[in-house]
C-alpha cells in the first residue's frame, strides 16, 4: 500500500515549524544554486539542469518521503556518473546528451518503482560500509580528477584516471595563472567559511564574489573561462523525446544510480531521524526516490538523489518537515525567473573549487587506515572497490562495489570458526579451547561449535576441521559432540555434512550426538533422517548431559 507520510506531520504543523522551515527552505536554495551549478557540469550538461533538480526533485520527495530532513538534489558520485556513461551513448552530441540524461531519470524512477513493489528495500545492505569507504574514496578522487583543469586554467581530457593524470602533467606549464589564483583563493575562502560559519552559505558568497571578480577586472580577457549565459524561466514540463528501447545500457546506468542513490539517501535520513526521534521507512524510501526522479525527468533534469551534505545543511538550518524542501524550489523557482542573468560571469574556476571542497569528505584516509588495522578483508575489499572505480569509472565501480560486498560475505560465511570446546573448569559451562587454554579437555569425547550458520558455502571446511582433529589422534575419542547452538539455521549441505561426519566416524568406531539444534534445524535434521542415527535430536539435551553420559565428567578437578 502506497503511504503518505505527510499525514503523519501535517496534523501537528504549528507557525514555529513553519517559520523554521521557511528560514532552512532558503538556505537550502543558497547552498544549491552553486552546488547544483557545479554538478551539472561534472555531468556535461547546461548549468540550469542542475537547479532544475533540486527544485523539482525536491517537490517529488515532499509528497513521499519519510524523512524531515533529508534534501534531494544532484550528487557529485552520481554527477559523474551519468555524464561518463551517457557520453558514450550520446555520440558527442550535446542535445542528444541531455535527451539521454533525462530519460535516464524515469529509468531510475522506474527502477525504483520495481523495487517497491518487489520490496527490494534490502538493497540498502548490498554494498558494505567497508566497501562504501573505497568506491567514495574512488569516486572522490575520479571526481577531484576532472575538476583539476578548470582549476588550473587548461584543457584537460581523458576517458580514465591514468589518461587524465598524464594529460594534465603535460598541460600543467600552460596553467593560466589568474584562472588558478581565482579557483585556489575561492577554495581557501570555503574551507575557511566551512570551519568559521558552517551554517551560513558560504558557497553562494563565493560565487558572487567570483561573479564580481570577473566583472570588476575584466577577467575574461585574461582567458578566465566563465558559464556563459543562463536561459530564464522554468523548466518546460513533458515527457522525453527518446524511449528506453532507443538507448543501449540505459537501465544498468539507472540501476547503478539507484543503488547508489538508495544508500545514500538511507543512510543521511536514517542519521537524521534517529537524531530527531522517528523513524524512516526504507521502502517507502523507494517511491519517494522514484517520485523524485520523476518529477526531475518531467522537468528535464538528471538523477537525483538525497545527499548527507545538503541534509546537513537542510538540518542544521531547523528543517522539522519536507515543507523546507518546498520552499528551497519556490526560492529556486524565483531565481530562475529573475536572477539568471549575473550567473553569466560566474567562473567554472569557482565551480570547480566548490565541488572539489565538497568531494573531499569522500576521501576518509583515516577510516582506511582503520580498516586496515581492524580487518584485513574488509581492507581488502575496501581496496577493490577504489581501485574499480579509479580503473573503470564509476557506474563500474558502484557495481564491482556490490560485488566486492557479496563475495567479501561469502568468504566470511565459507570459513566460520569451529571452536572445539573444554569444560571451564569446577562448572557445567564448556568454551573454546583454542580461547581459553586452561579449559579441560572432556575425557573420550571431542566436542565442536561451528560458530555460523552450516550452508553449502561452508559445510566442507567444517567437516575438514572436524576431520583434522579427530587424525590428529592426540587422545582417544569414544564420541563426537557437534554444539549446534551457534548455527541458527542449516540448509541440505548442512545436513548432509552431518551425515557424512556420521559415516566417518562410525567407521573408527566412534558415536556421533547433536546438542543444541534449534527448532528449524532440528526438524531439518529428523527429515534427513539424522535423528535416528545419533540417538535423536531433543531440545532438552545438553552437551554437559551427553558428556557425562559419556564418562567426559572425570576430567574435573
Amino acid at each position: 500500500m502506497i503511504g503518505f507520510p505527510p499525514a503523519a506531520w501535517l496534523g501537528r504543523y504549528s507557525a514555529r515549524a513553519a517559520r523554521s522551515d521557511l528560514v532552512s527552505g532558503v538556505t537550502l536554495a543558497a547552498y544549491a544554486i552553486p552546488v547544483a551549478l557545479a554538478y551539472a557540469a561534472l555531468a556535461g550538461l547546461p548549468p540550469q539542469v542542475g537547479i532544475y533538480g533540486y527544485m523539482l526533485g525536491g517537490i517529488g520527495y515532499a509528497l513521499l518521503g519519510s524523512s524531515r530532513q533529508l534534501a534531494i538534489g544532484p550528487t557529485s558520485a552520481i554527477s559523474l556518473m551519468v555524464g561518463a556513461s551517457v557520453a558514450g551513448m550520446a555520440g558527442g552530441d550535446p542535445a542528444r546528451h541531455l535527451e539521454i540524461a533525462t530519460l535516464t531519470a524515469f529509468a531510475v524512477a522506474l527502477v525504483c518503482l520495481v523495487a517497491w513493489v518487489a520490496r527490494l528495500s534490502v538493497l540498502v545492505k548490498l554494498i558494505s560500509d567497508s566497501v562504501l569507504i573505497g568506491f567514495r574514496a574512488g569516486a572522490g578522487i575520479t571526481i577531484a580528477l576532472t575538476q583539476m583543469p578548470s582549476l588550473f586554467g587548461v584543457p584537460g581530457g581523458g576517458t580514465n584516471v591514468i589518461e587524465r593524470v598524464v594529460l594534465l602533467a603535460g598541460q600543467i606549464p600552460g596553467t593560466n595563472p589568474v584562472t588558478l589564483a581565482l579557483g585556489a583563493a575561492a577554495i581557501a575562502l570555503l574551507l575557511l567559511g566551512a570551519r568559521r560559519m558552517p551554517t551560513w552559505p558560504v558557497g553562494l558568497g563565493v560565487v558572487v564574489l567570483g561573479i564580481l571578480c570577473v566583472t570588476a577586472f575584466g577577467l575574461r580577457a585574461r582567458g578566465v573561462v566563465v558559464t556563459g549565459a543562463i536561459p530564464p524561466g522554468l523548466p518546460g514540463i513533458g515527457l522525453p523525446s527518446l524511449g528506453f528501447a532507443d538507448v543501449d545500457g540505459i537501465f544498468p546506468l539507472a540501476a547503478g544510480c539507484v543503488l547508489l542513490a538508495y544508500i545514500e539517501g538511507i543512510s543521511a535520513a536514517r542519521s537524521f531521524a534517529e537524531k530527531h526521534g522517528y523513524d524512516v521507512n526504507p521502502r517507502q524510501e523507494l517511491l519517494a526516490l522514484g517520485s523524485a526522479n520523476l518529477f526531475a525527468g518531467l522537468g528535464g533534469a538528471y538523477p537525483v538523489a538525497g545527499g548527507l551534505s545538503q541534509t546537513a545543511v537542510n538540518e542544521r538550518a531547523g528543517a522539522v518537515s519536507p515543507l523546507s524542501l518546498l520552499v528551497c524550489s519556490a526560492t529556486l523557482a524565483f531565481c530562475l525567473l529573475f536572477l539568471t542573468g549575473p550567473l553569466a560571469d560566474l567562473p567554472k574556476a569557482v565551480l570547480a573549487a566548490i565541488v572539489l571542497t565538497a568531494v573531499a569528505g569522500l576521501i576518509d584516509l583515516r577510516a582506511l587506515a582503520r580498516l586496515c588495522q581492524l580487518s584485513r578483508t574488509d581492507f581488502v575489499a575496501a581496496a577493490v572497490a577504489l581501485a574499480g572505480v579509479l580503473l573503470f569509472g564509476i557506474l563500474q565501480g558502484v557495481l564491482l562495489a556490490a560485488l566486492a560486498s557479496v563475495l567479501m560475505l561469502l568468504l566470511r560465511a565459507s570459513r566460520p570458526h569451529v571452536a572445539f570446546l573444554g569444560r571451564v573448569p569446577g562448572t557445567a559451562i564448556f568454551g573454546d579451547t583454542e580461547r581459553h587454554p586452561d579449559n579441560l579437555p572432556i575425557e573420550g569425547v571431542l566436542a565442536f561449535r561451528p560458530e555460523a550458520s552450516l550452508l553449502y558455502v561452508n559445510a566442507d571446511n567444517v567437516l575438514d576441521a572436524v576431520r583434522k582433529r579427530l587424525d590428529a589422534g592426540d587422545r582417544p575419542i569414544r564420541l563426537v559432540v557437534c554444539d549446534l547452538s551457534s548455527s541458527p539455521t542449516m540448509d541440505l549441505a548442512g545436513a548432509r555434512m552431518l551425515r557424512t561426519l556420521h559415516d566417518l566416524v562410525s567407521a573408527r568406531r566412534i558415536g556421533l550426538r547433536i546438542v543444541g539444534a534449534r527448532g528449524r534445524v532440528r526438524d531439518l535434521l529428523r527429515r534427513e533422517g539424522l535423528a535416528a542415527l545419533v540417538g535423536g535430536i531433543e531440545r532438552d539435551v545438553s552437551l554437559d548431559q551427553v558428556a557425562s553420559e559419556a564418562g567426559g565428567t572425570k576430567t574435573e578437578p
